[in-house]
């Protein structure tokens, strides 16, 4: 009696664990079908809609890459099932356009494709840079233009106060160097020697940055306006259109005159003189006889810019005899420039190029012993030493335009002065002027 009622026991807890089992196993198949269906769910959610080059590329398969060594326009669309007859009548119809050889080694290129299995390319999109694209449409007729990606200038203020070097401070505020180099080499370049400056100059800035497409960041645009206190002067400094033409923009202080001088130092930044005007030079190539040398040589690797030293018109540009490549600039009645053993040159005959517009590159053609540009400087049809002329200050201000500069820098000049220095900058000098009279009475009680 008792073994039997042990045995329905036992069957019964084995029925429970049967049914426990089966009512897990539904439990979990249950849950499994609640996380496929979710996931069917996430999958026919509609996806972002995505714009670029004006197109909408949902409706496209996208391929991307980069112009390589030997590639062609005609072999990109052949390696992507376009048939040569095609690609010819592309090429034809594209080339009053742009000119599909001049594609160029390490630029991007997008091909807009057909969204079904044979994945035909429908429009090829070429970038030249970061503004500017190409596009060759084909998908129906044939068609191309070139247009530019959205633009953004967002304006920005910065201040500082010098420690040791402008560059340090911007940096350790996480400025741009460019920030730097735009005010020591483009604006205050004849006012202030920024390898002289003190501890305790200070300055304050507005200038305006550039974006591509809201997410590429292409550096400082411009510098709207500038203030610098060095030992105690200050310099204020205002952007300011001065020939709509030519698209000259100078710089002027408060009261309208101008920042510039008329000419550059040197047609070349980070170089050496390796040989000056000298009309009694000997040489020893030429048996130590003189040779006069009517230019300056400036030293620098191939390839580096060579800049006009200040606004003119090209006279000049071509190879010739010892020269090698150079070219010649009228600035006016009285003065010319001259920049001689260029690698290749840049502008052209009748063009009118600003005050540091490349114009052409360092290199060692013509009678050279090593890459530099020989500058030569003319006034009034005469070779001279740029170093020992007395050279005039740029252009000033025009007196019909005048009274709309100092209008028009009024309200800046405002949000300028209104602008506050960073309060660490403050406290620290206010730290350590403070310190210093402490160390002052402490000396002064010792003694």
């Amino acid at each position: 009696m008792d073994r039997e009622r042990k045995r329905s026991v036992g069957n019964k807890y084995i029925v429970v664990l049967l049914v426990t089992a089966v009512l897990f196993a539904a439990c979990k198949e249950e849950v499994k079908q609640e996380g496929v269906k979710e996931d069917i769910v996430a999958v026919t959610e509609k996806p972002k809609e995505t714009f670029e080059f004006g197109f909408k590329l949902n409706d496209y398969i996208v391929k991307r890459d980069t112009i390589k060594r030997g590639d062609s326009f005609g072999e990109i669309l052949e390696r992507n099932n376009v048939g040569y007859p095609k690609i010819f009548h592309i090429a034809e119809r594209a080339k009053d356009t742009f000119d599909i050889r001049r594609l160029q080694v390490g630029r991007p290129y997008t091909l807009l494709c057909s969204k079904d299995s044979l994945e035909l390319p429908q429009s090829f999109i070429y970038q030249p840079n970061l503004e500017e694209y190409v596009v060759i449409n084909f998908k129906d007729s044939i068609h191309a233009y070139t247009s530019r990606k959205p633009i953004t200038y967002v304006e920005k203020t910065a201040t500082g106060i010098i420690n040791s070097s402008i560059s340090e401070t911007l940096e350790e505020k996480g400025l741009s160097p460019r920030l730097a180099f735009k005010l020591a080499d483009e604006i205050y370049a004849w006012t202030i020697d920024f390898r002289r400056l003190q501890k305790g100059d200070r300055f304050k800035v507005i200038y305006t940055d550039k974006y591509i497409d809201d997410t590429i960041y292409t550096g400082i645009h411009n510098i709207k306006a500038a203030f610098f206190e060095h030992n105690s002067e200050p310099f204020y400094a205002f952007e300011f259109e001065t020939d709509s033409v030519k698209g000259i923009v100078d710089y002027f202080n408060e009261e309208a005159k101008n920042l510039r001088r008329a000419f550059l130092k040197a047609p070349v930044k980070f170089s050496r003189i390796s040989s000056r005007y000298n009309l009694k030079r000997r040489i020893a190539v030429y048996g130590y006889r003189v040779r006069a040398h009517k230019g300056t040589d400036f030293a620098a690797p191939i390839g580096t810019p060579i800049m006009a030293t200040a606004n003119g018109t090209v006279t000049k540009s071509e190879r010739r005899g010892g020269n090698g490549n150079y070219v010649k600039i009228r600035h006016n009645a009285t003065y010319e420039t001259q920049y001689l053993h260029m690698k290749k040159r840049k502008v052209k005959v009748g063009e009118f190029v600003k005050q540091g517009d490349v114009i052409g590159w360092v290199g060692m053609t013509g009678n050279t012993g090593g890459p530099h540009v020989c500058y030569r400087f003319w006034v009034n049809g005469r070779q001279v030493d740029p170093f020992k002329q007395k050279l005039p200050e740029a252009k000033p201000i025009s007196d019909s335009l005048k009274l709309e500069y100092l209008n028009f820098i009024q309200p800046i000049k405002k949000q300028l002065d209104s602008i506050p220095f960073d309060s660490i900058d403050v406290i620290d000098e206010s730290i350590e002027v403070a310190l210093e009279e402490q160390n002052n009475l402490i000396s002064q009680n010792t003694h």
